[in-house]
């Protein structure tokens, strides 16, 4: 593909990495070169942050009006190409197309958000009980944010970090996946129209992540750092962050378990699931990972769920008319189809798919299991592919227990005719976010975050520009 951005982009400019380095970029459809990118060292992290200390006091300067302006500008520059953004997502992630759309404007949102949110920093005065000292309490931004992203979503990962970042007044440099680095590279022009000055984003490519990272972090400039991807990186960059005492936020691993309780509407669960399981081919920390279905209503439910698993064309994903594009690379194929076959090595039942197709491209079916065991593996991990694994359940009590029973608490789904017996069950579930009747949840205006391993801070919503802030108090009389 032409004119595809491929440099550096550090303090307004696209260079080359300082050793000269490259790496490959695939197309998941075909497994043929997309672009030959950039691969930053150690060397240009520095730059990326000179450039961002450089622009670090003049952005914060401006009154949170002239931030909020630009971002709704990026806003609506970015709406102008989402045929162009959606295109490049299917290109380097694989997704199909209106999964690349839906992701697209996704993305906008979040500078839409911020762009309202920019003006919405509250402070509060107060007087102190013993002391009757009067006290200002405000918001400051907080410095320089790093800011790393996955190949899951290249566009509203991105957007989703430095939309906040830049409505609290922080520059940011950006470590894009190595694997779709592409979109946020395309997003440097719309932005440099919007007027966001040089250096206030930098775009760091690298197949070098743990050092240009590390670098990074050691670097007592960097005051933020915010990471989306697995637990275990998750957790080396939180011990990398406390020798500087950087402030994480971190959106990590997820395993939700998806409940239908026996009254729930069998059509709307199945439709929910739909969206739950296979929004982005299944590839999101939020995808539906243990599905727990009601004895009495199993049968109806498998029915219902397979028939429109069965429905879905795949292909790929630039073909309007494929509903499940390309996984986004070989590892993740190659993870998928583990999961599936030891499921069934241990007594699953194969109800639709489980087949990986010949041929270029890393494929993998819509696939239904059920009577999955407890000592399958795909219980235990991200599936993070189009398979749907089934169990059943008796008894409240015991399915809350089995939900809960995981070192991961970021998102669970819940199917119930009764709201009252809902809002109890949601209560009792051990996860920051929970769809309750509904398979999504993910929204620019909700704190999107999870507890236990899957992650410190919150993203979107009010509480995702406060990780760009610190709260400063002053004490004065008068």
């Amino acid at each position: 593909m032409k004119n595809l951005k491929n440099q550096l982009y550090i303090g307004g400019e696209w260079r080359d990495a300082s050793d000269g380095g490259t790496f490959d970029v695939l197309n998941p459809a075909d497994e043929t070169v997309l672009s030959t990118v950039a691969s930053g060292t150690v060397e240009d992290a520095m730059a990326c942050l000179d450039a961002a200390e450089a622009a670090f006091k003049p952005w914060a300067a401006k009154s949170p009006r002239e931030r909020g302006e630009i971002l709704r500008r990026a806003f609506e520059l970015f709406t102008d190409k989402l045929d162009e953004i959606a295109r490049l997502i299917t290109l380097e992630n694989g997704k199909a197309g209106s999964d690349a759309m839906g992701e697209a404007k996704y993305a906008a949102e979040f500078f839409r958000w911020y762009a309202e949110e920019a003006v919405r920093s509250e402070g509060y005065l107060g007087m102190a009980p013993s002391s009757g000292a009067r006290l200002m309490v405000h918001q400051k931004p907080a410095g320089i944010g790093v800011l790393v992203t996955p190949w899951n979503y290249p566009a509203a990962m991105g957007t989703r970090k430095i939309g906040p970042a830049l409505a609290a007044g922080c520059p940011v440099v950006l470590k894009p996946a190595s694997e779709t680095p592409l979109t946020m590279l395309a997003l440097m022009p719309i932005l440099e129209e919007a007027g966001v000055p040089p250096g206030v984003v930098n775009i760091l490519p690298s197949r070098s992540s743990g050092a240009v990272v590390g670098a990074m972090l050691a670097d007592p400039r960097v005051r933020v750092v915010s990471f989306t991807g697995s637990t275990e990186v998750g957790r080396k960059l939180l011990h990398a962050a406390a020798d500087n005492v950087v402030k994480p936020a971190m959106e990590l691993g997820g395993n939700a378990p998806f409940i239908v309780c026996k009254d729930a509407d069998i059509e709307a669960a199945a439709d929910g699931l739909m969206v739950a399981k296979m929004r982005n081919l299944g590839e999101a920390c939020t995808a539906a990972n243990r599905i727990y279905v009601h004895r009495d209503v199993e049968a109806p439910f498998v029915e219902a769920f397979t028939a429109k698993m069965a429905a879905l064309k795949i292909g790929n994903g630039l073909d309007e008319s494929v509903d499940v594009g390309a996984l986004v690379n070989a590892e993740t194929r190659d993870k998928v189809d583990f999961f599936v076959r030891d499921a069934v090595d241990k007594g699953a039942t194969l109800r639709l798919g489980g087949t990986r197709p010949n041929g270029p491209g890393y494929f993998y079916p819509p696939t239904v299991l059920t009577g999955v065991p407890d000592d399958a593996a795909c219980l235990r991990d991200e599936i993070f592919g189009p398979v749907a694994a089934l169990q059943t359940f008796e008894d409240e009590d015991e399915v809350i227990a089995r939900a809960n029973h995981t070192e991961y608490g970021l998102v669970a789904y819940l199917y119930t005719a009764d709201m009252a017996r809902g809002m109890g069950l949601a209560e009792r579930l051990e996860f920051g976010m929970v769809g309750l009747n509904r398979g999504l949840v993910s929204d620019p205006a909700a704190p999107f975050g999870g507890v236990k391993q899957s992650g410190l801070g919150r993203e979107g919503g009010k509480e995702g520009m406060l990780e760009f802030q610190e709260t400063q108090y002053i004490s004065t009389e008068w």
